[in-house]
């Protein structure tokens, strides 16, 4: 369940010239009760409500509604004295109170009752508020206690317990499931603990009638799945009556968050396809043609034949494309952006590729370009260390449009860089750029050039659907013939000499290895020290001259870099000893193993990209993954997935299973999505629903003007932000 909302919704500017208006502003019919600011709630003030907007983004009544529970405590239950266990978590007990007396002195002082049931004794400590709590409680008369269960010296106890006391006739068990709210050291020493915004949260309740909402979902669909109506839910997620009620609230919330975010999606692809203008691409010219029957290093899979078909249609629709292209590590994603650039070229336009780091750049400079070299099609490189001559002739070509394609990083994106007619654009490892940089080389023409962002870290069917619904999706899912799968092993750090003498059999068969060491932003001075600890000890191992090293990291001046990655590269150093900048872009077909150092502190995705970097060519190759013996269940589960599979799809599931599927909408990419109860894994049923409904709903009617939708429209107008970053690749 949700622990507090991340406010980054925004409204359009005509509507918060005054009042800050919450996302629920729309539902109040008449006296928008729901915009009130919190402070004006009974029992907040001025002081706490700065904090509760500091600490909590509470800012209105109607972010007050929204901040919901994260559990339930049942109790409409009362138990016995004898049926606690260790493994109890919180208990409601009834029963008479012994005795109740002061212990210890100063700091070891603390006020300890006993209460008896029919049953047996429970203890009830206080370290705070001794004297107050001694002079309210009254032995002999029956009481209702509630709190956490602990055991000390092998009895039942409750610290700091919940007090009520019984009189003749009352029900002993309370009719509700009490709310557990998520709170801050803040606001608790300012008196607003979980159970205190549970009771602000019923003050507002008791101002609220159902006629202050308006439902938003179309009564067909609240019909057909049988979902509670919209003020029903709300107080239900807060206050239900039975664990059935709040099943059922909470199916309704995590429908609407769903349903919302398709129907979002699918409104901008839909606006897009018939809205967005774009260059046409009329032809499959000379260049593509003489590329694709001559030139081609292997024979096309079926996969990439069928991707370039989509890309194909989509650049001849005068239609802008925006398309994602995913395909596992080594499935030829390349040669595809290459066919699709001479495409553009063909056409009279020019093309551009932007790779996240200069290794990764350079790479793909010297591959693309020596296979267009043989096209007569010229290729420059514009990198952060491009010299400055170098970089004011790449810039007027570009600008006079003879040059046609050019490969980059971010110095790609910068104001100097300007296009005659740019068509296409090709954004590798998308991942790795923020979203407000890949929309400003988006936006270098004036009509926007057709777009292609690329990954290599698969992307499972249930985050596409929700990350990329907004646009067309393509996946290489085969991997071109001849390639061997990668042998994963987990060894323990005792057992590095047997590592390294399986490293040294290998070489002595003239294969070169990668050893990986982790780098961790964090402690950067540290991991440095580790790697270079690291280094010597590979150095003793391998001695020279018989053996040569190379050593890659962050530290290093880029020409360093560069001249050791090169020395690797032309099998001038057996060993590459490196961080986590190798994770992408470097190919060396006669690399066979892969040494990765301390991983538990690597995320699987990471794992996977890095045992990428072997098995490119045709040797047999393995991925040795190094530990020490304590690993935390995360990290054993990490080392399993690994060694039980090399696909990068089945890899991807589990890692959003473990890591969670990062905002998708907003500009952050890791974390958990901006939905309050809705899991795209563990509601995958839900989101299939949700997602055929909402394309089902545009296509009866696509600019929602029938008087169900209008409502629907409405809402999604309040809950937009300015800037549509989903639509930018």
């Amino acid at each position: 369940m949700c622990f507090g909302k991340k406010r980054n919704d925004s409204l359009p500017e005509c509507c918060t010239a005054s009042l800050h208006l919450p996302k629920y502003y729309f539902i109040s019919s008449g006296t928008h009760i729901l915009a009130s600011p919190i402070e004006y709630l009974k029992g907040v003030g001025p002081l706490r409500a700065d904090l509760l907007k500091k600490e909590l983004n509470i800012f209105t009544f109607g972010d007050l509604l929204e901040y919901f529970p994260f559990r339930h405590i049942d109790r409409t239950k009362v138990n016995m004295v004898s049926d606690l266990r260790p493994d109890t978590d919180y208990a409601q007990v009834a029963g008479v109170l012994l005795s109740a007396e002061v212990i210890g002195q100063k700091a070891g002082r603390r006020l300890v009752a006993r209460l008896k049931d029919k049953t047996g004794i429970l203890e009830l400590t206080w370290f705070q508020g001794v004297n107050w709590v001694q002079k309210s409680l009254e032995p002999g008369r029956s009481y209702l206690v509630w709190g956490r269960v602990g055991f000390f010296n092998g009895n039942p106890q409750i610290v700091h317990p919940e007090l009520e006391l019984l009189v003749p006739d009352q029900p002993l068990a309370k009719n509700f499931l009490e709310p557990v709210y998520s709170t801050t050291e803040k606001l608790k020493a300012k008196g607003l603990g979980g159970r205190q915004i549970g009771k602000l949260t019923q003050v507002l309740w008791a101002q609220l009638k159902e006629k202050d909402f308006e439902e938003n979902l179309p009564a067909d669909i609240l019909e057909r799945l049988q979902l509670t109506g919209r003020f029903k839910s709300l107080q239900q997620i807060h206050f239900p009556q039975s664990e059935e009620e709040y099943q059922a609230a909470v199916k309704r919330i995590k429908f609407e968050e769903l349903f919302i975010a398709q129907l979002r999606m699918n409104l901008l692809r839909s606006e897009r396809h018939r809205f967005s203008k774009g260059v046409i691409f009329e032809k499959v010219g000379d260049y593509f043609n003489d590329c694709y029957k001559n030139h081609l290093p292997f024979e096309l899979t079926g996969a990439q034949k069928r991707v370039l078909r989509e890309i194909r249609n989509d650049t001849a629709t005068g239609k802008q494309m925006n398309r994602l292209l995913q395909g596992d590590v080594g499935s030829g994603k390349t040669i595809v952006a290459v066919l699709t650039m001479l495409l553009a070229v063909d056409n009279g336009y020019q093309a551009c590729l932007m790779a996240p780091t200069e290794i990764l750049a350079q790479q793909h400079y010297q591959g693309i370009g020596a296979l267009l070299e043989k096209l007569g099609v010229p290729v420059r490189l514009l990198t952060g260390s491009v010299k400055s001559a170098e970089r004011k002739k790449t810039l007027a070509a570009l600008a006079s449009g003879e040059l046609k394609i050019i490969l980059g990083t971010h110095a790609l994106i910068e104001d100097a860089v300007q296009f005659q007619n740019l068509g296409m654009v090709i954004i590798d490892e998308q991942h790795r750029f923020g979203v407000e940089q890949r929309a400003r080389l988006w936006k270098k023409a004036e009509i926007p050039p057709h777009v292609l962002v690329m990954t290599a870290t698969p992307i499972p069917r249930t985050l596409a659907m929700t990350a990329y619904g907004d646009l067309d999706y393509s996946v290489i899912d085969e991997l071109p013939p001849g390639r061997q799968p990668i042998t994963t092993v987990h060894r323990l750090e005792s057992q590095r000499s047997k590592v390294m003498d399986f490293i040294r059999a290998e070489i002595d068969k003239g294969r070169q290895v990668y050893i990986i060491f982790p780098l961790i932003e964090e402690s950067d001075k540290l991991d440095y020290e580790n790697l270079m600890k690291g280094y010597e000890n590979v150095k003793a191992y391998f001695p020279e001259p018989r053996y040569w090293i190379s050593m890659v990291h962050g530290r290093q001046p880029a020409e360093q870099k560069e001249l050791n990655m090169k020395r690797f590269v032309e099998h001038d150093t057996q060993i590459m000893v490196s961080t986590t900048v190798i994770e992408v872009g470097v190919n060396v077909p006669n690399a066979s193993v892969m040494v990765i150092e301390s991983t538990e502190k690597f995320g699987l995705s990471q794992l996977h990209q890095l045992r990428g970097r072997v098995g490119r060519g045709a040797e047999k190759s393995y991925c040795i993954l190094i530990s020490g013996s304590r690993l935390g269940n995360d990290a054993r589960e990490r080392i399993n997935i690994m060694t039980s599979t090399n696909n990068g799809f089945e890899i991807a599931e589990k890692d959003l299973q473990l890591r969670g599927p990062g905002e998708i909408e907003g500009t952050r990419q890791s974390g958990a999505l901006n939905f309050r109860l809705a899991s795209i894994v563990q509601d995958r049923d839900l989101l299939e629903i949700a997602g055929n409904l909402a394309a089902d709903l545009l296509e009866k009617d696509p600019d929602m003007v029938s008087a169900e939708n209008l409502r629907l429209k409405k809402f999604l107008q309040y809950r937009k932000g300015p800037v549509q970053w989903s639509k930018i690749a």
